[in-house]
């Protein structure tokens, strides 16, 4: 046998064992996806370091996506409710962008919350952050280590959120994290009621777990995934 068909053969044989790694990493993630475990680590990544001791003197909204985007939009959403609670305390827009551009991501923020009855004297921005650590250090210029703050950002970005924050030296955080709410109304349906082709492929219309409860968990395992990640970079970095 030459050297190159064994060479061929080694090669399909790491193929072979590649392929059924994805396969069993896949279906144990398929798997995991039909328990709850996913939506109980999401929670817990939004809620361990969230809590609320001390009435915020500044409110800082994290900013995600660009404008208008879910991430952006459901902040802001919580944002209000928070300025609305607090109304002595001054709002941190923190998002990277040219605060002299009208369209420019920071400014298209400021205006949803102009929207929301925000009153434009409490936003101040801190619009040079990159990430949550640069965005941490940037905003030592604009608040007090010693004033009570409160950070608006998404469930899975919380956690690292606080850390670096109070990392940087920030004596008082708190946490409100930006969760989505289920819907309350059923969403069961009867297949054959809603006329159609009938197939062999099973009615799914009560089955809320396949059509809507799978595809979310793998998306939070997703979310989970790269977090960890994250925390555990900013962890070698002492960053948090």
């Amino acid at each position: 046998m030459t050297k190159t068909k064994i060479k061929s053969i080694y090669f399909l044989r790491l193929l072979r064992n590649l392929f059924v790694l994805i396969g069993i990493f896949f279906s144990v993630c398929v798997i995991l996806a039909l328990t709850s475990a996913p939506f109980w680590g999401y929670h817990w990544l939004g809620t361990s370091k969230s809590e609320i001791k001390w009435e915020p003197q500044f409110i800082i909204l994290l900013g995600g996506g660009g404008m208008p985007s879910e991430s952006n939009l459901i902040r802001s959403w919580y944002l209000e409710k928070a300025a609305n609670s607090f109304p002595k305390a001054d709002i941190v827009i923190s998002m990277p962008g040219e605060i002299s551009d009208s369209l420019s991501t920071p400014q298209l923020m400021r205006k949803e919350l102009e929207l929301r009855g925000i009153n434009p004297g409490r936003i101040i921005f801190e619009s040079v952050g990159t990430n949550t650590r640069s965005q941490a250090l940037n905003c030592q210029g604009i608040i007090k280590m010693q004033s009570p703050i409160l950070l608006v950002t998404s469930p899975e970005h919380m956690r690292r959120s606080v850390l670096c924050f109070q990392k940087t030296g920030f004596e008082k955080v708190n946490a409100l994290p930006a969760f989505e709410n289920a819907v309350e109304a059923d969403l069961s349906f009867d297949d054959d009621k809603l006329g159609g082709k009938k197939t062999l492929v099973p009615d799914v219309g009560k089955s809320i777990n396949i059509r809507y409860q799978l595809w979310n968990h793998l998306k939070y395992e997703i979310l989970i995934a790269r977090e960890m990640m994250a925390l555990t970079y900013y962890k070698l970095r002492a960053w948090i």
